[in-house]
């Protein structure tokens, strides 16, 4: 098929993260292994979600990884004008939840698979395909264990993220954060001789102001990002019941952003520092209080030296003078680089600032040059050292 035919088949299934996958996954696998490719399912706990990992070629060092994920953000409550899981095309703009993120790079690695004979491939071609990216990539898990224990190092790690096909050399890791506050209920009016969660929760976000304020000053700084050095926020607060009582819950949830060269553990550890204090002040007073910070997601930065050659042997597929970028969005590269210590570089069609949005579309051209430099990436990364162009 082509990968405008895939494209449609792809947005045509609803694959919201919090929903199924199995049927895209089972369509997925049918089509790769017709195609030739030797196909792996990791299903989540539920049963309900699978990652599959699938190879062309032989089962050999080196080769080209091709990475994306399956799962989109949901559509309720957006002002969509078009059909969301139904392609639709005006023009050179193709319409549908996931077009840009990123059901546009799977059609075009799905119509790459089908048009490659592995019979040609000196080296191996992979397509890894997660779950449950958009809720803080929490589904490529069991798949990249099992890449690591396997000893399957690529040469590259492409992840085809929506980076208008620059190449994007760096994106900042995450860190989630809840914030369950217990303070002690009482009629407003006699409210000081009462702990008021809110207050707690609010104390928190003082704190955690102060301390952004201090890493624009003095943090790291990784040069290329729209915002350099690591940030610190507050995005949901949540408590209370009426104004005439004293409200004994509370609930902040809250961020950290950070350039891959920071120090993520120190980082977290202010952040359980600052909370720590002032439930331990709270406790003080009044027994039974305080703040209960957990962990909600966490995902690792990326920062891919410029001077790799997987760099340059990338940049040798696209049109010269393709200039590289940092993305402000996290995805799964940085798990990769981690895991597996190789190189890892996101570049896929598309612009983020369509991604997520009601009446997401990609451009058509953008899949175009999208198959251009996946052909040229398996010339130069599965051919072998002899047959490079």
């Amino acid at each position: 098929m082509s990968h405008l035919d895939w494209l449609a088949r792809l947005i045509a299934h609803p694959t919201i993260s919090a929903d199924s996958n199995l049927a895209l996954v089972a369509e997925l696998r049918s089509a790769l292994e017709a195609a030739g490719a030797i196909c792996e399912i990791f299903p989540d706990a539920t049963g309900q979600k699978a990652a599959l990992l699938a190879r062309l070629g032989p089962e050999a060092p080196g080769g080209l990884m091709l990475s994306a994920h399956l799962d989109v953000v949901p559509v309720a409550g957006q002002p969509w004008t078009r059909p969301p899981f139904e392609l639709t095309r005006e023009g050179d703009k193709l319409y549908g939840r996931g077009t840009t993120d990123m059901k546009g790079f799977v059609a075009c690695a799905m119509a790459l698979a089908e048009a490659v004979d592995p019979a040609t491939l000196a080296l191996p071609l992979w397509i890894a395909l997660s779950y449950d990216e958009e809720v803080g990539c929490a589904g490529v898990g069991d798949m990249l264990s099992a890449i690591e224990q396997r000893g399957i190092r690529p040469d590259l790690v492409l992840v085809g993220e929506p980076t208008s096909l620059r190449i994007g050399l760096g994106h900042k890791g995450k860190i989630g954060y809840r914030a369950d506050c217990r303070g002690v209920a009482r009629h407003s009016a006699e409210a000081p001789m009462a702990l008021n969660a809110l207050h707690l929760a609010t104390d928190l976000v003082m704190a955690l102001r102060a301390m952004q304020d201090e890493l624009a000053e003095n943090g790291v700084r990784e040069e290329g990002y729209s915002i350099p050095y690591a940030t610190v926020h507050s995005g949901v607060l949540q408590g209370g019941t009426a104004v005439n009582v004293v409200p004994s819950e509370a609930r902040l949830i809250f961020e950290t952003r950070f350039p891959a060269t920071e120090d993520s553990a120190a980082l977290d550890a202010r952040i359980r520092d600052c909370a720590r204090a002032i439930s331990d002040a709270a406790k003080q007073g009044f027994a039974g209080t305080g703040i209960t910070l957990t962990e909600t997601l966490a995902y690792p930065g990326l920062a891919q030296d410029p001077e790799a050659a997987a760099v340059g042997r990338l940049a040798a597929c696209l049109p010269e003078g393709t200039p590289h970028c940092w993305l402000s969005f996290g995805t799964e590269g940085g798990l990769f680089s981690d895991a597996l210590q190789v190189p890892v570089i996101v570049c896929g069609p598309g612009d983020m600032a369509q991604g997520h949005q009601p009446d997401e579309f990609i451009e058509a051209a953008q899949l175009e040059a999208c198959n251009l430099m996946l052909r040229q990436a398996v010339a130069n990364f599965c051919a072998g050292p002899s047959a490079r162009p």
